[in-house]
C-alpha cells in the first residue's frame, strides 16, 4: 500500500478497575492475568505481521513510559512516548497525528487503538483492521471500528450506521431499556474507541471542530504546550462533529475487560461456578472471584457473588455486583 499504516496505542490510565492488582503507578494495562503477559503487550503482538515494530507508538504518562518499555522490549524505546500531564484522548490523539505526520506524511494512515483490551483471534483483527486502513486511505473519511453487541450493555458508547457502514451518530452509555432497543433495531454496535484515518484527514477535522489541537499536530516539541491544553476526549471534540465516518464491524470477539467479573469470560470455572486463580482455596463458596497474586494462600469459606483479591500491597472483598465502582475505593485511598 502506497499509504504508510502506523498504530498507535492509547495507554494511560490510574489503576482504578483491577485494584488492588492494578494502581496508579501499574495500570489495567500492566495486569497479566490474561495469557501470562500485560494486556499491552497482547496489543501489540496481535499487529505482528501487518504493522512493523518500528511503526508502532505508544502514547502514556510520563511515569508509566519505564513500566511500557519493559512490556514493549520488541518497540524502539523512541516508540513510547510520555505525556507530562493528563490531558484525555483528543490531546494524545492530536500528538499521535503530529508524530505519524513528521514520520510517514500527510497520507499515512494512523490507527489509534486501545492498550487494554482482549481481542481474539489475532487473525481477525488484523483483518479487519486491514479493512479499516484501506477505507481510511482512499477516503477522507474517519474510521471506527464497531463491535456487535451480545447483550444490551450500559456500560458502553454506541455507535449507529446505515447499512453502507456510514456512521449516523455516537450515543454515550444508554440506560437499560434503550440499550435492549439499540440491541433489537440491529443498527448499532458498540464503540470499541478505536479510529483509523489518513493524516490529513484528522489535521482537517482539527482545524475544522478543534483547532486548539492543531499546535500538538504541528509542534515539535509539545511538552510546554500540554499542561494548557483542554482536557477532552476524541469523541467529543471530534467524532459527535464529524460528517463522514465510516465502521467497519468487527469480525473477532472482544471484551473490554472493564471490571473484576469480567475475569470470568477468560477463565475455567470449578464446580460451584468459582474462578480461582494462584494459591486459592474455595470452600461452600459459589459463583465468586478468588485471586491470590502472589505464594499466599487466599481462603474463602461460606460466600457466594463475591471478588476476593489478595496482592502483596493489599487485598479487596467486595459483592461481585459492586466490583464496578472500585475507583470510588481507589479515590478513598488517595
Amino acid at each position: 500500500m502506497k499509504n504508510p499504516v502506523y498504530a498507535v496505542i492509547l495507554a494511560g490510565g490510574n489503576g482504578e478497575r483491577f485494584w488492588p492488582l492494578s494502581t496508579p503507578e501499574r495500570p489495567k494495562q500492566f495486569v497479566d492475568l490474561f495469557g501470562g503477559k500485560p494486556l499491552i503487550r497482547h496489543a501489540a503482538d496481535r499487529l505482528a505481521g501487518y504493522i512493523p515494530p518500528e511503526n508502532i507508538l505508544v502514547i502514556t504518562a510520563d511515569r508509566l513510559v519505564k513500566a511500557s518499555v519493559k512490556a514493549l522490549p520488541q518497540l524502539p524505546r523512541a516508540n513510547i512516548i510520555g505525556e507530562p500531564c493528563r490531558r484525555n484522548t483528543a490531546a494524545a490523539v492530536a500528538l499521535a497525528c503530529g508524530i505519524v505526520r513528521r514520520r510517514g506524511g500527510e497520507d499515512a494512515v494512523a490507527c489509534i487503538l486501545t492498550a487494554d483490551q482482549l481481542i481474539e483471534p489475532a487473525a481477525k483483527f488484523r483483518a479487519t483492521l486491514k479493512a479499516a486502513v484501506a477505507t481510511a486511505a482512499k477516503t477522507d473519511a474517519i474510521v471506527t471500528i464497531g463491535i456487535e453487541p451480545t447483550f444490551p450493555s450500559t456500560g458502553f458508547g454506541y455507535i449507529e450506521a446505515d447499512e453502507t457502514g456510514k456512521v449516523k451518530r455516537f450515543v454515550e452509555k444508554p440506560d437499560r431499556k434503550t440499550a435492549e432497543k439499540y440491541l433489537k433495531s440491529g443498527k448499532f454496535c458498540w464503540n470499541s474507541g478505536m479510529f483509523i484515518w489518513k493524516v490529513s484527514t484528522m489535521t482537517a477535522a482539527f482545524a475544522a471542530y478543534a483547532p486548539e489541537f492543531l499546535q500538538l499536530v504541528t509542534a515539535k516539541s509539545y511538552r510546554k504546550l500540554y499542561p494548557d491544553i483542554t482536557s477532552i476526549s476524541i469523541d467529543y471534540a471530534v467524532m459527535e462533529k464529524a460528517k463522514d465516518i465510516r465502521m467497519v464491524r468487527a469480525a473477532f470477539r472482544w471484551d473490554d475487560v472493564g471490571s473484576w467479573p469480567a475475569v470470568e469470560n477468560h477463565f475455567p470455572k470449578d464446580a460451584a461456578g468459582n474462578v480461582l486463580v494462584g494459591k486459592t482455596v474455595a470452600l461452600e463458596t459459589e459463583n465468586s472471584i478468588v485471586v491470590s497474586a502472589d505464594d499466599h494462600v487466599t481462603a474463602v469459606f461460606g460466600l457466594k457473588d463475591v471478588v476476593v483479591v489478595h496482592t502483596p500491597n493489599a487485598t479487596l472483598v467486595c459483592a461481585k455486583a459492586e466490583a464496578a465502582r472500585l475507583r470510588e475505593v481507589v479515590k478513598r485511598l488517595g
